[in-house]
């Protein structure tokens, strides 16, 4: 990959030794002839039994298998929102609430909270399984970062996702303040022009 910095285009090498030019105008041009998509475009859900082998001393499941089972969870409704390959870029956050013992059902549902240029936003939510009433416990919650890939492994564009809940439309808004707060912390954005974060502080 090659930065060329005087035209402020980035540049790719397929296996034909053949150059592909990228910029923020054509990433643009590409989303808009992407059918936007909704939230449950891309509803993902795993449903699976604690075995013994997946508990800790105090026979509750694992926090990291339970991480696994979210990534693999997350990076099939970002595959299923942008029909491309999807590798995973960050976990943003994780939240254990309640623990979940061995034998109990537990569901991961995940599905796209927001899309950025070529990233998008997963929240899962996490639920268990009363084995008598079936009645369903929130366990966890968390939020990760896929990024969508071409075969040769390069950013490509996603489509638009556009939110329908009152609760998809909250965590849409909130993805932006999430990826304003991650820019700063890694220098990447200046926090004066991060608007959304700065509108909370706002009387």
């Amino acid at each position: 990959m090659v930065n060329d910095k005087r035209v402020k285009v980035t540049t790719y090498k397929n296996p034909h030794n053949m150059r592909i030019f990228f910029c923020p105008i054509v990433i643009s041009l590409l989303k808009k002839t992407m059918e936007p998509k909704t939230p449950k475009d891309s509803v993902s859900i795993l449903t699976d039994m604690v075995l013994p082998g997946e508990t800790n001393p105090l026979n509750n499941l694992f926090g990291g298998e339970l991480l696994a089972r979210i990534d693999r969870t997350a990076g099939i409704a970002a595959r299923r929102h942008s029909r491309r390959v999807c590798v995973t870029a960050s976990v943003n956050h994780v939240s254990f609430t309640r623990p979940i013992p061995l034998g109990a059902v537990v569901t991961v549902q995940a599905k796209v909270t927001r899309t950025f240029k070529s990233s998008l936003e997963i929240y899962a939510d996490i639920w268990t399984e009363d084995r008598e009433t079936g009645t369903q416990h929130n366990a966890a919650s968390a939020i990760y970062t896929f990024v969508a890939v071409d075969d040769m492994g390069n950013p490509v564009p996603v489509p638009e996702l556009i939110p329908e809940t009152e609760l998809e439309i909250e965590r849409f808004h909130a993805a932006l303040r999430r990826k304003q707060l991650s820019l700063i912390l890694a220098n990447k954005m200046n926090p004066e022009d991060a608007t959304e974060l700065k509108a909370l502080f706002k009387m």
